[in-house]
């Protein structure tokens, strides 16, 4: 089975991501959670109206997200886009009781701002808590799912998520097309490969 194939038929049920939720727990009790990890990026830690979800990425998974991010950098830096990275950057509101740490985050353009305008998810593993509901509190603009070789575009529009087929952010990133070399050996292989398909698009248009 090629490793494409692999990425869209792995088992998402299994527990490779060691995700647990927490019930039941206050907004001191997530505070004294993130004080004990401290300033490590893993487990990475989310909050919902008293769930919690620890989840502690597998090998897959931060390979995944870290091709996700680079693929993205490369294709606005090629562009001349400004853009931000912020990692898994803690994002919280204790007044809505929300709280996440993206796989991967950013703003883009020159302006600061209190919140990413993208964050990333890969759900390698199926479960834990409604990820999007919390992002809609924190005001995040559009949010990118990986699931199963796939990237799941959803902006936020008067309020709630909508599921869309182009960023509403970068609509000329063509995301199923950086989807389709997440597959490769290595980093160097994603880029440069992404890098020649859209040199052959652009061929032809």
């Amino acid at each position: 089975m090629s490793r494409y194939a692999a990425l869209r038929e792995h088992d998402d049920t299994s527990n490779a991501d060691h995700i647990i939720v927490l019930h039941d727990l206050t907004w001191e009790d997530y505070e004294r959670l993130l004080e004990i990890r401290g300033d490590r990026s893993a487990p990475r830690i989310s909050y919902l109206e008293g769930e919690v979800e620890i989840m502690s990425p597998s090998k897959d998974h931060e390979q995944i997200k870290s091709y996700i991010g680079h693929l993205l950098e490369t294709w606005c830096i090629d562009r001349g886009i400004e853009v931000r990275p912020f990692g898994s950057w803690t994002l919280t509101r204790e007044e809505n009781e929300r709280a996440a740490e993206a796989d991967e985050c950013y703003t883009f353009g020159t302006e600061p701002r209190e919140s990413p305008q993208l964050a990333i998810e890969v759900e390698w593993t199926r479960g834990g808590i409604d990820k999007l509901e919390i992002y809609r509190r924190l005001g995040v603009d559009e949010v990118w799912y990986w699931r199963k070789g796939a990237i799941e575009i959803y902006v936020l529009t008067e309020g709630m998520f909508t599921r869309t087929e182009r960023s509403q952010l970068l609509p000329d990133l063509d995301v199923a097309l950086l989807a389709s070399v997440l597959d490769r050996e290595t980093l160097t292989q994603a880029v440069r490969d992404f890098r020649k398909a859209l040199e052959r698009i652009a061929g032809r248009s």
